[in-house]
């Protein structure tokens, strides 16, 4: 494998059990990622785009075909091994952001480093670093239900990159955020990708993600329909 080469699918194929037959959600697909891309999967719901992230990120296996994810072949991982490779190289950002309520915003955030074992002060200060990122430093002992959308969404992400993943996956980030607020949080996860190298995969199709991302992936019916590389078009807000 190139060595910036870190995710490749091979034939990739998905089909669920449906009826007396299945339902193909992905058919055939041969994709490449890079380290450090900004990359999206783009099509209507139903096209394949959630189940292509849940594949890659472990959280489903393959029907058929190979994933690789930084050496590691999805499809042949036990649920302890595809934990450990999920809580130390990948990141996850859901439209639903996904906080703990009864804990705050340093506590949210410190809760994949204590999965990690990282010790104390470190831990802390990765912490910090990361609310840093993300401009909650006034934030940090607020609970969830104290925050706007935005801030929860800024929180998630923090919590996504505090242990610096190789690869973030975000599945529709701003489909409950404003437009003033999506383009906050897309300048921020750009700003990451930049500075840190994180190579971040969307999932959606909203039309703010697709403006700012520099590889467009579009799917239809479990297959890639167009895989261009474009300049960011977005509009400032």
């Amino acid at each position: 494998m190139e060595a910036d080469l870190i995710i490749k699918l091979d034939g990739l194929k998905k089909h669920y059990p449906i009826g007396g037959g299945h339902f193909t959600a992905l058919n055939g697909i041969n994709l490449d990622f890079a380290r450090g891309e900004f990359a999206a999967l783009i099509g209507p719901s139903g096209s394949g785009k959630t189940t292509m992230i849940n594949i890659i990120g472990s959280l489903d296996m393959p029907s058929e075909g190979r994933v690789t994810f930084m050496g590691y072949s999805i499809g042949e991982l036990n649920a302890k091994s595809a934990a450990l490779i999920r809580s130390s190289k990948m990141g996850f950002i859901f439209q639903t952001y996904n906080l703990l309520p009864v804990y705050t915003v340093f506590e949210n955030v410190e809760l994949p480093l204590l999965l990690l074992g990282i010790e104390k002060s470190t831990r802390k200060k990765m912490v910090r670093d990361a609310i840093e990122w993300v401009g909650l430093t006034d934030k940090i002992k607020s609970k969830p239900p104290q925050l706007s959308g935005g801030e929860s969404q800024r929180v998630a992400i923090a919590r996504a990159m505090v242990k610096k993943p190789a690869v973030v996956f975000a599945d529709e980030p701003t489909a409950n955020l404003d437009a003033a607020n999506s383009h906050h949080i897309l300048q921020t996860m750009e700003k990451l990708n930049r500075e840190l190298q994180t190579t971040f995969i969307f999932a959606t199709h909203d039309e703010k993600v697709i403006s700012y991302v520099r590889r467009r992936i579009y799917l239809s019916d479990g297959l890639v329909v167009r895989d261009e590389r474009v300049a960011p078009q977005r509009t400032e807000v």
